[in-house]
């Protein structure tokens, strides 16, 4: 056959081929699949924490390490980390990446290497002490994300190994008389690539730093769903949700990372049963669905919801005995704190069922359902004829004020505004704060975040932890250091209830709360009609001189100045999408 026909015929069957690869791809009748948006970017270390080996004899040229990688086997020797173990003397290295990421490790070997490569142990750690435990000690564990475990090294290559919450990697060589070369480590950060529409900026760095690390531990948390944390429970808990997709809605607007979740958990649990078995979670994708509408206006989504909704509400109204208490059935739970106060979590569950049927109410004229409309009036008339007390509990107290069942300024002048952050929790500390709002006491809730968010970072946070207690400060090491002797370890020796020492998140969508209530408070964006058409700017400064910042519309960015002047009155300024109408406030 002539060369040329047989040349044409090649290049017509490879022109075939590669004219179906994308319908093949995009078709899930030929491949089942799923599709993602997460995208991963490679961050080299920032500093060696820790090194076995002081005299150079088994961890050699360590800071090579340091140094930015392209991701690429070569065929060029070079001075490079070598790890060699002598007898049952074995290696290791401690690196640190700088701050949380979500994700694994990235290493690439050189040419330096024995074909017969030895094997590594990998421990990723949330702090320092938790890359340096073993599986049991401190409660260090495996749950959910593999952050302990050994993998055979490959000779002139790469492995990518790793998905969890991590800042910390140590890397031991584990076989006797062996050496590995490495060529560079990095990080493999996955990550939804989006802009942080929404910003604050103050007078006060402490707040701004606060502000920041709020969003940036939901950012982490918006995988293919919205989880609750990235090393440790890496699920769709809905209630923990609602302090999330309030920063979400502050910061980077619409995503469908929320719907999704909302939908996932909805398609999970076919009524009668609670959404994670939980009574009060069911009541809070109530919650988080209004706050949703009113912030986005998705009006299409919402009637998509109604069905559910609806039956959810009317189960919801046999929960309500004669006298108007709630007697919720499933798992009773507000948050970990407050687990062991019943009286509390009554009040909390009686409180949230009066804001579930006050949202119910407002989502059901909206879709026009008038039936649901008045089963909800009528379940908050039995409501409000039971009024619990607050039970010796911020957590209770911030929920009834927040449910009208309780003045606010009773609320907090009893409870909140009392002792400081003791009995503050990381999930209820948003309303707390919000309850504090509700007051007029701007300057208790500054002073709170300032304190009890501001605390984790001073002991080296990049994101905000699963729960704190302010007692655990005492003498306590960093979480980016060895720990001193004589010091406690800020990570293993604390914790509770199910998240004791190691097991402990230390990256935690839920404790965000100061970021969506920097921006509604002090920054004074209310939002007050559903997508927000209409939005009341009401700026509290308290202590701060000046604050600015941006908040993400579906119209577009809404940017907001506000200035302390000499006299004390408060200068504002403002540029809004022309869709929508802006109430100023002094």
């Amino acid at each position: 056959m002539n060369k040329c026909i047989v040349f044409i015929l090649l290049s017509m069957l490879a022109f075939e081929v590669n004219a179906q690869l994308p319908a093949f791809f995009k078709d899930d009748s030929l491949l089942k699949t799923r599709s993602t948006k997460i995208v991963r970017k490679y961050l080299s270390p920032q500093r060696i924490v820790w090194t076995s080996d002081k005299s150079g004899n088994q961890v050699k040229n360590a800071n090579a390490i340091l140094n930015p990688g392209n991701g690429q086997p070569e065929l060029i020797k070079g001075e490079y980390l070598k790890l060699v173990s002598h007898g049952d003397s074995y290696p290791g290295i401690l690196l640190d990446f700088g701050r949380e990421i979500h994700g694994g490790l990235s290493i690439i070997t050189s040419i330096g290497n024995d074909k017969q490569m030895g094997r590594v142990r990998i421990r990723f750690g949330e702090s320092v002490s938790e890359a340096m435990s073993d599986i049991g000690q401190n409660n260090a564990t495996n749950d959910h994300a593999m952050r302990d475990f050994v993998i055979s090294m490959p000779w002139l290559g790469g492995i990518e190994v790793g998905n969890t919450g991590f800042r910390f990697v140590r890397i031991d060589l584990i076989d006797p008389d062996k050496s590995i070369e490495i060529k560079e480590i990095s990080a493999s950060f996955s990550y939804l690539d989006i802009p942080y529409l929404g910003s604050f900026i103050s007078s006060d760095e402490r707040l701004n730093s606060i502000w920041m690390t709020g969003a940036y531990t939901v950012h982490l948390n918006m995988q293919d769903y919205l989880w609750d944390g990235i090393k440790r429970d890496r699920l769709v808990w809905i209630g923990d949700m609602h302090p999330e997709v309030m920063t979400i809605n502050s910061v980077f607007g619409f995503n469908e990372v929320v719907p999704k979740s909302l939908d996932l958990i909805r398609d999970q649990t076919p009524l009668p049963d609670w959404m994670n078995t939980i009574s009060s979670y069911s009541i809070w994708w109530i919650l988080i669905q209004h706050d949703w509408f009113y912030y986005q206006g998705d009006l299409k989504y919402l009637k998509e919801q109604q069905k559910y909704l609806a039956a959810l509400l009317h189960q919801l109204s046999t929960k309500i005995d004669s006298d108007g208490k709630e007697m919720l059935d499933g798992l009773r739970f507000l948050d970990w704190p407050s687990s062991v106060n019943q009286a509390a979590i009554h009040a909390g569950l009686q409180s949230l069922m009066v804001m579930a049927f006050q949202n119910g109410l407002d989502l059901c004229r909206f879709l026009g359902d008038t039936e649901t409309t008045e089963l909800c009036q009528s379940s908050l008339e039995k409501l409000r004829k039971h009024i619990p007390n607050m039970a010796g509990s911020k957590q209770a107290a911030a929920l009834l004020a927040l449910s009208g069942l309780v003045s606010p300024e009773k609320s907090n002048s009893e409870l909140l505004s009392k002792n400081g952050v003791h009995n503050m929790s990381t999930f209820y500390g948003y309303y707390m704060l919000k309850a504090r709002a509700l007051d007029g006491d701007y300057q208790g809730a500054l002073d709170n975040i300032r304190e009890y968010w501001g605390g984790m970072l001073d002991l080296g946070a990049t994101t905000f932890w699963e729960d704190f207690n302010i007692d655990w400060m005492k003498n306590a090491g960093r979480i980016d250091e060895l720990v001193p002797e004589g010091k406690a370890d800020i990570h293993g020796d604390f914790g509770d209830y199910c998240y004791k020492g190691f097991r402990h998140s230390l990256c935690h969508g839920w404790a965000s709360g100061p970021t969506s209530w920097l921006s509604q408070y002090v920054l004074g964006i209310e939002v007050l009609e559903p997508g927000c058409k209409t939005i009341r700017i009401k700026p509290n400064l308290g202590d701060l001189k000046w604050v600015r910042g941006t908040f993400p519309t579906p119209y577009g960015i809404l940017s907001v100045s506000h200035q302390r002047m000499d006299d004390g009155q408060v200068k504002t300024s403002y540029q809004a999408p022309k869709e929508i109408n802006v109430l100023l406030e002094k």
